[in-house]
């Protein structure tokens, strides 16, 4: 899995993991007029932490891939 960072442009993250869109909300991150620039330059414009953002992106990204360190792998939910 590629990992997001903080100089991706926000536009070609949510165009590759549009499961990112709900985080860019939830943290009230301009995805729409700042979609064209870094997540780093759009969150700290909108007074954001980026570290916590980005953190999110990548969880995100990986539940919907069903890869998430933070959840365990889903099979052993099975038990």
């Amino acid at each position: 899995m590629e990992t997001i960072t903080r100089d991706m442009i926000i536009n070609d993250v949510i165009r590759k993991h549009p499961e990112t869109i709900k985080v860019f909300n939830e943290y009230k991150v301009d995805s729409c007029c700042g979609g064209g620039a870094p997540i780093e330059t759009t969150a700290k414009r909108d007074g954001i932490d980026v570290e916590p953002l980005v953190k999110a992106l990548n969880v995100a990204v990986q539940v919907a891939q069903g890869q998430c360190s933070h959840c365990g792998d889903p099979g052993d939910r099975k038990r």
